[in-house]
């Protein structure tokens, strides 16, 4: 039985999100040799979209006649809002009708605007995280790379995207014929559920492929709660070790001391709130635990060359000269 796939095309959708599903499609039903996925790309209104790329994607229909799809996925930078008032009406009758919505990396905020998703995990790309906990603070969400239930699929990028295809090739056609056309792409991993996404550390060259336990154990206590920063005393004894103990694990692991290695893991949290919200400073401060708006656009300046007003400012800029949103994942 075909399985079609729709993707709901947003201005400034991330390209590879889009190929990285199609392609491993195309690919599985050339394999075995029958139409096993079909797919549709759609928009809120008539025309073309543009892609992040700059490419423009002729849609085939509008979201308002989409009548049957098996799932359709959400392709979108995180700052778009919807065009037309009725798509999220749309995608709400979609989901009473059985369709399984999704998203794909930035996708993941119209679909949670939308109201059609509740009480569904989501994963959400590292890059986001902390401007879909700000928008969204009541909704769960992890750093899975995929996630997967009856209702709904969530994956956090485009090589979490070829994953997700590949899951769709699997359930619809077996082990073999995902095997295969992960090896057409020299795709070498196939990551399923449960699979956490890669986060970027700054490493020196001692330690080449992970951190080392203590430190990474000290990175996920600090990141748990960022409103609520802790201490490098309070890490090193909940770790039963000295805080001299930690800073010289930090030091060897990251280049820094744990102070600083951790204000720059905020001020990366803050600009993410900064370029996708339109929080005040003042809570973008205490979301990243300043209690102090000044202290906090000190900091944000010393890492960025500018204050965060000044950053969206910028931000904005471009996308009114470029006619383009945020960059996309």
């Amino acid at each position: 039985m075909t399985k079609t796939i729709g993707f709901l095309l947003f201005p400034g959708f991330p390209m590879a999100c889009l190929t990285s599903v199609i392609e491993p499609l195309r690919a599985a039903n050339e394999i075995s040799g029958q139409v096993a996925f079909e797919w549709r790309l759609i928009s809120e209104e008539v025309g073309a979209v543009r892609s992040s790329a700059g490419i423009l994607f002729e849609s085939q229909m509008t979201v308002s006649d989409v009548e049957e799809v098996d799932y359709l996925l959400l392709l979108s930078a995180p700052s778009v809002q919807f065009a037309n008032p009725k798509s999220a009406a749309n995608l709400r009758r979609l989901a009473r009708h059985g369709c399984v919505l999704g998203a794909i990396s930035g996708g993941v905020f119209p679909l949670v605007r939308s109201g059609a998703i509740t009480g569904e995990p989501l994963s959400v790309h590292w890059c986001y995280e902390a401007a879909f906990a700000a928008e969204f603070p009541d909704v769960a969400h992890s750093d899975e790379v995929i996630e997967i239930t009856n209702r709904c699929v969530t994956a956090s990028g485009a090589a979490a995207a070829f994953d997700l295809a590949l899951g769709f090739i699997q359930t619809a056609l077996g082990s073999d014929v995902a095997t295969e056309v992960a090896c057409w792409f020299q795709h070498p991993v196939i990551r399923k559920i449960g699979g956490r996404q890669a986060v970027p550390v700054r490493l020196t060259e001692s330690i080449q492929d992970e951190l080392s336990p203590i430190v990474s154990k000290a990175i996920d206590m600090f990141t748990a709660d960022l409103a609520n920063p802790v201490t490098v005393a309070q890490l090193a004894e909940r770790l039963h070790i000295s805080p001299r103990h930690l800073e010289r694990s930090f030091k060897k692991a990251t280049g820094q001391n744990p102070t600083t290695y951790f204000r720059g893991v905020r001020m990366q949290a803050a600009r993410q709130i900064v370029m996708y919200t339109n929080d005040a400073v003042a809570d973008i401060a205490a979301a990243v635990g300043y209690a102090s708006s000044k202290h906090f656009t000190r900091h944000y300046r010393s890492e960025y060359g500018m204050s965060p007003q000044e950053d969206r400012q910028r931000i904005n800029l471009d996308r009114t000269e470029t006619n383009r949103p945020v960059p996309s994942v």
